[in-house]
């Protein structure tokens, strides 16, 4: 079996190349991303593989589907560059629904901890040897309030960490489930009563831009946002206004509405043309890390075994667990799942 690998990075091979070659794939790593421009470089391969940057509208589908490409093995978890709607009928889609759901979460309270503490600015001081403590004053987390948007594995890895501090935890979920004993509540209430507010939920028609100008007008003085799920959850410029205004103390982003232009590339030699990415980026609340919470050892493995996994079985079988698809109108919750392909 050959399969097209796009948007390949150094740290995505050694897994992969482990898993291809216990289970006699062959992979073509290209690092350019999948788009309109790419595709025909995926011209002889089974199924391609492809990471949350790449491009997969309709008429990149449409051209897989004329190349003969028969899947789409998606090794990640959120499936928004997909057009999911449209591949229904024409070609198979795959993903990872969980590779490690601690390092997202470690990750969030790392960047949490990291901005409320001043420990990136205390580091460049010190290599200066500059031991001053002046302006470094942070906050304790114990008795705050925090809010957990979205509360599947990722965001309870995140809950039981934040209870580990002694904080007061405050849920919202869609579909809550009332089996974890978590105080679920109303987004007005996340927005009114919490200290610090973490996104652990899809990116949706419903869900972007749930940041907003007026969801920040209702926040408490200081709130601290953090973010590792998709950039289009937040208005970056109601976030930005919100910043300016005083009413967002700080922000911490892992994801950025834009980042398909920059993230997973080295721009240091260059002038980056984003002007909304360089305000964020020269506030001195704001910390800004280019999607790699998800990004360990651990989550790496996991990631190679599960997508060769899925493409193994889909190739046995006929179908596979992990596939996305239209078939009852319900992603997650689809009749055939499990049990046969989605078409």
């Amino acid at each position: 079996m050959k399969i097209a690998f796009f948007d390949a990075k150094p740290y995505d091979k050694p897994g992969f190349d482990r898993c291809a070659e216990e289970n006699d794939i062959k992979i073509k790593y290209f690092e350019t991303k999948l788009s309109e421009d790419t595709v025909n470089l995926a011209g002889g391969y089974d199924g391609v593989c492809v990471f949350v940057n790449d491009v997969v509208n309709k008429y990149v589908i449409d051209k897989l589907c004329e190349y003969g490409v028969k899947f789409i093995a998606l090794r990640c978890a959120g499936y928004n560059n997909v057009d999911i709607q449209y591949c229904y009928g024409k070609i198979h889609v795959m993903h990872v629904p969980a590779y490690s759901p601690y390092a997202v979460a470690e990750h969030a309270i790392a960047m949490l901890l990291t901005s409320i503490r001043r420990i990136h600015k205390a580091y460049i001081r010190t290599r200066d040897f500059n031991f001053s403590l002046n302006n470094l004053d942070g906050f304790d987390l114990h008795g705050k309030t925090v809010g957990v948007v979205g509360t599947g594995k990722i965001g309870q890895c995140f809950i039981n960490i934040c209870k580990g501090f002694g904080m007061n935890v405050l849920c919202y979920d869609k579909f809550p489930n009332e089996s974890l004993g978590l105080e679920y509540v109303d987004l007005d209430t996340i927005f009114e009563k919490c200290d610090i507010i973490s996104l652990h939920c899809p990116l949706t028609d419903e869900t972007k831009y749930m940041i907003n100008k007026d969801s920040i007008e209702r926040m408490k003085k200081g709130v601290v946002i953090i973010n590792t799920s998709r950039g289009a959850l937040i208005d970056t410029d109601a976030l930005i206004e919100g910043i300016k205004a005083r009413k967002v103390g700080a922000a911490c982003l892992d994801v950025y509405e834009e980042e398909s232009d920059f993230f997973f590339r080295d721009f240091s030699g260059h002038i980056v043309e984003d002007d909304t990415l360089a305000r964020l980026i020269s506030m001195p609340n704001v910390i800004v890390t280019s999607h790699q919470a998800y990004l360990t050892r651990e989550a790496l493995n996991n990631i190679a075994e599960t997508t060769v996994e899925n493409i193994l079985t889909f190739e046995e079988k006929g179908f596979c667990p992990n596939e996305l698809c239209y078939h009852c109108g319900k992603i997650d919750n689809c009749k055939t799942k499990g049990i046969s392909k989605c078409f």
